[in-house]
């Protein structure tokens, strides 16, 4: 207990936390003042499907929550989170540490825009990604350039995310991706023109009677025009209580 404490001392930064992730004992080093990850992250790694010996790439990492999540979940073989702000990708770093991870994860500081020339074309199986889900000009940005940069699309677009991950994935290689329903005709359309066919579909609702807030897509490179939409997930039951099942009353996950 002691040499675990005095490595969260040594790995935690002023006003961080040290958040437990309830996945085998993994934790992630957040900063409240800075985007702390939600519940889109969580659904997005359990939509993402990753075999065993398979190759990830997490675009806009953020905290690398995904990697470290995925890492903990399935048989991957390698994790590679993709953040274009230093300290949060330093912070991330620390985080890949204090879970033991370094030889399955690893965190790289730089630009979607530029990841084709990062990394090597074709190299990934798996490419996953929670990106801002506003435009640039949509509505009223945080006065927190940080919060603005996860939440609009400030230094990246689904065009800049879509174009790289098809130079990144291998041909049948799989995109998967959590958004907004109100831009699911721009992200179909988009994926196609990307040639990563949009596969699988699942809408996420907040209750069973409200529309969904969310939607997860799974996308597969040089795949032919068929598309399965599932269940609906539907998060909260109407006493407040984590519901957390699809619409035909199965647990999701």
């Amino acid at each position: 207990m002691e040499i675990q404490k005095k490595m969260e001392s040594n790995l935690l930064k002023q006003g961080e936390r040290l958040d437990d992730l309830q996945l085998g004992g993994l934790g992630l080093i957040q900063d409240p003042d800075k985007f702390c990850f939600g519940v889109d992250a969580v659904l997005l790694s359990d939509f993402a499907k990753v075999r065993q010996g398979e190759t990830v790439l997490d675009m806009g990492t953020g905290n690398g929550i995904i990697p470290v999540l995925l890492a903990g979940k399935t048989e991957g073989k390698h994790f590679t989170g993709l953040e274009i702000q230093a300290d949060t990708a330093e912070m991330a770093q620390r985080s890949v540490r204090y879970n033991h991870l370094e030889d399955r994860v690893e965190i790289v500081t730089g630009d979607i825009k530029e990841a084709a020339t990062i990394f090597k074309p074709a190299f990934f199986d798996v490419i996953t990604t929670n990106p801002p889900y506003m435009l640039a000009e949509h509505g009223l940005r945080n006065p927190d350039d940080r919060k603005a940069i996860a939440r609009h699309e400030v230094l990246c677009t689904l065009d800049d995310i879509l174009r790289e991950s098809m130079r990144l994935l291998q041909d049948k290689g799989r995109f998967y991706m959590i958004h907004r329903p109100f831009r699911l005709t721009e992200i179909l359309t988009k994926m196609s023109q990307y040639k990563i066919e949009p596969k699988r579909i699942q809408f996420v609702h907040p209750y069973l009677d409200k529309e969904p807030t969310m939607v997860l897509v799974e996308g597969m490179r040089g795949a032919k025009p068929r598309v399965k939409i599932e269940p609906p997930l539907i998060m909260y039951s109407r006493d407040g209580g984590l519901r957390m099942e699809n619409g035909y009353g199965h647990t999701g996950g």
